[in-house]
């Protein structure tokens, strides 16, 4: 589908100019001289980006902006005049301009301008409409795709597309499921970094000197298993981005060296002399408060100023449930894909009885609930009875007596605990079979967290769990899980 512009000006020189300008830039071009056919262009037709003069005959361009930005807020619209008034600038970025411009117009400047509008447009777009489940592609379902047409998640689209192309620290905080790698990827997506590295490091899944060795590298023999010389994340990526997830799980050592990357971007290999200098934004996120860790003394507070430079923050799942049918119908499609089934949907019923659940996982929950759904129904509209089972296991399962876990007694306690709820369920559905399907979906589960904690990372992951990675190649073609 081709992507929309709009033109608004009483001038037809200026409209010919820019017709000519965007004919090959395989744009569908809408041309008016008039404000009232500019907005319902708008109404109708929902270009991307609109150019808009400020002075028209009729109504002003100001006037206009105001109009269009109530029917569609996600909509990048550029200002133009002849006039360089400050206040016309202000009373435009106010109101929601994507940029402000001035005439004669430097063309390969507004060309560039305007494909940036249509990037920030288009991920606004994944936000906004509810037919987006209908825009997405094939393609784009094999990745995670972040959408939610709540006022929460439009502000910080619209965030985004005011920070992206800087090279500030980003800090994202949030509960866990929430999508904080998601909307790293996409601040980095509509980066000027974008064609430069993207690494994502877990700081919670390293101990501290393996963490140090990952981020910074090493030297031949620094360690007893520094057999070679070794690059870190921050040389990998140079001149692109590193998402430092779980950042508050970082050590205090670990800390003062990625203080001094983000001061000097510069740092030494473990065991080496040699400093290296490097380019590279940080974006880290968190799923607790900093302030807390920093009046704990857990956390660097110098630190803390320099990775919020700009602050998102991810609101639970239920603090934005107006964003859960698409959640639902974008995951509906994924997994219907993913299984060979044509389900159209979820009944209203069964949307009503999810939004009632606590989602204390979020997303992430949600995300894995409706695979299950999916993948079990046997109509073709997911209804309540798909779900009822499904909300009353990951309530039971959601929250183990943690204490139970440190008994020294093999998680035995725990998992009765656990089991109990819906063992007979259990017993009745897999009769004859319980200690395999048991045992079975218990060594998948703990490979596909493994692997998750380990961030995709074979040779980490065989080593948490204690297993050979040749065990663990077997297991991972056996149940058919991702790895790198």
């Amino acid at each position: 589908m081709k992507s929309k512009l709009l033109i608004l000006d009483d001038d037809d020189s200026i409209l010919q100019l820019l017709a000519a300008v965007f004919e090959d830039e395989d744009m569908e071009l809408f041309l008016e001289t008039d404000s009232e056919a500019a907005v319902q262009r708008v109404v109708f037709d929902h270009p991307n980006v609109a150019i808009l003069d400020i002075c028209l005959p009729k109504k002003s361009g100001l006037e206009v902006l105001k109009e269009i930005k109530q029917i569609d807020p996600g909509l990048s619209v550029i200002m133009t005049t002849g006039y360089r008034t400050t206040q016309n600038a202000i009373e435009a970025m106010k109101h929601g301009a994507y940029e402000y411009v001035t005439k004669p117009f430097d063309i390969g400047k507004l060309k560039e301008l305007v494909w940036k509008a249509l990037e920030c447009n288009l991920l606004n777009r994944k936000v906004r409409y509810a037919e987006i489940s209908d825009q997405i592609g094939d393609a784009e379902l094999e990745e995670d795709i972040m959408i939610g047409s709540s006022p929460q998640m439009i502000q910080i689209w619209k965030m985004v597309g005011k920070v992206a192309d800087s090279d500030a620290s980003v800090l994202i905080q949030g509960p866990s499921g929430t999508g904080k790698e998601l909307l790293a990827r996409a601040i980095y997506n509509n980066s000027r970094r974008c064609d430069r590295p993207f690494l994502a490091v877990n700081c919670a899944a390293l101990p501290e000197t393996l963490l140090e060795s990952e981020l910074f590298g090493h030297e031949k023999g620094a360690f007893t298993d520094a057999h070679s010389r070794r690059i870190g994340k921050f040389e990998q990526c140079n001149g692109g981005t590193i998402f430092l997830d779980e950042i508050g799980e970082m050590s205090i050592s670990n800390q003062g060296k990625l203080l001094r990357v983000l001061e000097n971007q510069e740092f030494e290999r473990v065991g080496g002399n040699e400093t290296i200098k490097i380019n590279v934004r940080v974006i880290a996120a968190t799923n607790f408060s900093l302030v807390a860790a920093v009046r704990e003394k857990k956390f660097r507070l110098d630190l803390f100023y320099r990775l919020r430079v700009v602050s998102f923050f991810l609101p639970p799942l239920t603090e934005r449930l107006e964003d859960l049918p698409l959640l639902a119908d974008l995951f509906i499609k994924k997994y219907a894909r993913e299984y060979e089934k044509r389900i159209k949907g979820v009944s209203p019923v069964a949307i009503d009885l999810l939004k009632k659940h606590p989602w204390e996982g979020n997303i992430r929950e949600l995300k894995n609930i409706i695979n299950s759904a999916t993948l079990l129904c046997k109509g073709d509209i997911l209804m309540p009875e798909d779900f009822e089972s499904l909300l009353q296991v990951r309530s039971t399962f959601r929250q183990p007596d943690i204490s139970l876990l440190k008994e020294g007694d093999e998680y035995f306690s725990a998992f009765c605990a656990m089991l109990e709820p819906v063992f007979g369920d259990i017993c009745g559905k897999e009769n004859g079979s319980v200690y395999e399907k048991i045992s079975t979906g218990l060594e998948k589960a703990l490979i596909h967290l493994a692997l998750r904690k380990s961030h995709n990372n074979q040779v980490l992951t065989a080593k948490l769990l204690g297993i050979s990675r040749n065990t663990l190649r077997d297991r991972l073609e056996k149940y058919k899980l991702a790895s790198e």
